[in-house]
């Protein structure tokens, strides 16, 4: 898969201890957005709610041709995870001294 951008701050800063794959919920004018480059992982970071992961503070530029339909861009997205990935990183992220963070942003799946 071809790497559409990478969280270089947060391998600087943070020992990453593991990696998850997820898929993330995007709107339309999101996805020809990110296709072409046009986001930034810095600041960014995972929160677990109500049996749920969601990608915070994640911006994605709004579309160029897009119009009304254009989103805003750091809205909250929603991750796509299996039920025990879900629950293990709550489980962590309850640990002291351990954050979940989103380091790398992989190309989309369709």
């Amino acid at each position: 898969m071809k790497v559409l951008a990478t969280n270089k701050k947060a391998f600087h800063d943070y020992e990453i201890i593991e990696k998850y794959e997820a898929g993330i919920v995007l709107k339309g004018t999101e996805v020809k957005s990110a296709k072409s480059g046009r986001l930034n992982l810095r600041d960014s970071f995972i929160r677990i709610k109500d049996s749920e992961a969601f990608l915070l503070n994640c911006h994605i530029s709004p579309y160029d041709q897009g119009n009304i339909m254009n989103h805003d861009p750091t809205r909250t997205r929603k991750l796509l995870l299996h039920k025990r990935e879900i629950e293990r990183l709550a489980g962590k992220a309850q640990e002291k001294g351990l954050a979940i963070l989103d380091a790398c942003f992989s190309e989309l799946a369709f």
